[in-house]
């Protein structure tokens, strides 16, 4: 019987050799696939263009109550706050002392005019001389003076209101004393229908503003000035327009700012002096303006805004953008983005320059109210997941 000859050591360490070096080589690993983007498409678009300027209230017309004679003020003759008449009777200042000098001017009054006539039949006969004459029609002339102010003093004792509108606080009361012409004023009054909006802005704005008035870009009133409308402190429209007044010629040498006047109706006197509001000015509609959303907008070092797109082939291309303001919650692009251009909004931090990847249309939650609110919904999604961008904000 033959036996089976046994593998030598050799054989088998070669054998383990074999085995270990197909055991070192792992199948080949397949591509990564490629990221997904969401992209906003951008289009051509009418756009109005509307400039917000903060502001403040001014009144009309304002005019400080102070007294023309001295007195004691016996009574005070408004409610704080109301509104008055222009002429309606504010105080009255104690009248005495004045009757008494306009009841003896009256009576020098009548004694001068009786001697002047007197000496008019005796100078006809030639009893007195001319000039005894002429000083009795001087002194005849110097009682009618005397009357006239004893009477506008006695006037003056009943302080009345020198403009329509409403009066603020009295500074005075009942029995205090007062002077002709005081610092002090009594009352202030302001007229506040109709009533100013005042804004502080640079010369720039104010060369554009005329420049596309004269040009018609503005919208007009029926009096054929640029509107303008108000948004309120409380973020609430103000209902009625206004006009926008180029006043203001002196410019400010330190800031190089002008203060540009707008003329509102005050029907309601909502607007109060002192309160700060933001003014609206349509400056026209622009035509085939390109928006792009501002959470696609993002900026480089050295502040510029950029944006990625996403070309015909897939590829992620950066663009440097020029931009000329908000729009909602977008910005209005003058350079570097043209109607067609896909630009990314969501997986930002996958998406590279040069790199593949699968644009989605970004499609907001159904259930916001608008563009804004889907931006902040967006925004507020994309934190969770790594590469989310951040929302630009308008500077």
């Amino acid at each position: 019987m033959r036996s089976v000859p046994r593998p030598s050591g050799c054989g088998l360490v070669a054998a383990a050799f074999t085995l270990l070096t197909a055991c070192s080589h792992p199948a080949a690993q397949s591509a990564p696939p490629e990221p997904h983007v969401s992209v906003v498409t951008v289009k051509a678009q009418a756009v109005p263009i509307v400039t917000e300027l903060p502001g403040r209230v001014s009144a009309y017309r304002t005019a400080d109550v102070r007294p023309q004679v001295s007195g004691i003020i016996l009574r005070r003759l408004f409610v704080e706050g109301s509104e008055v008449k222009k002429g309606q009777q504010l105080y009255q200042i104690d009248p005495a002392p004045y009757q008494a000098a306009y009841d003896s001017a009256v009576a020098a009054q009548a004694s001068a005019r009786a001697l002047a006539e007197r000496y008019k039949q005796l100078v006809a006969v030639n009893f007195v001389g001319k000039q005894d004459y002429d000083n009795a029609l001087a002194a005849r002339l110097e009682a009618d003076a005397a009357v006239e102010t004893a009477h506008i003093n006695l006037v003056y004792t009943k302080v009345l209101s020198p403009i329509s509108g409403r009066i603020g606080r009295s500074f005075i009361t009942e029995g205090a004393l007062v002077t002709a012409d005081q610092a002090t004023a009594l009352a202030t009054v302001q007229a506040l229908e109709p009533i100013y909006v005042d804004v502080t802005q640079p010369t720039s704005t104010l060369l554009r503003l005329e420049r596309e008035a004269a040009a018609g870009l503005l919208k007009q009133s029926d009096s054929g000035k640029p509107q303008v409308r108000l948004r309120l402190e409380d973020g609430s429209d103000y209902a009625h327009p206004g006009t926008l007044e180029f006043s203001e010629v002196t410019v400010d040498e330190g800031t190089g700012s002008v203060t540009l006047r707008a003329l509102m109706p005050n029907p309601d006197r909502l607007l109060l002096p002192g309160m700060f509001v933001r003014e609206e000015i349509q400056e026209g509609v622009r035509q085939d303006a390109v928006l792009a959303p501002q959470q696609g907008v993002s900026h480089n070092q050295r502040g510029e805004p950029t944006a990625l797109v996403v070309e015909r082939d897939g590829t992620v291309a950066l663009r440097l953008l020029k931009t000329d303001r908000a729009v909602g919650d977008q910005w209005l692009v003058t350079s570097g983005l043209a109607p067609g251009d896909r630009v990314i909004v969501e997986g930002l931090q996958a998406a590279k320059p040069g790199t593949k990847v699968v644009a989605e249309e970004y499609k907001p939650t159904s259930d916001a109210n608008s563009p804004n609110e889907a931006a902040a919904t967006a925004q507020a999604s994309a934190t969770a997941r790594p590469g989310a961008p951040a929302q630009a904000t308008a500077e």
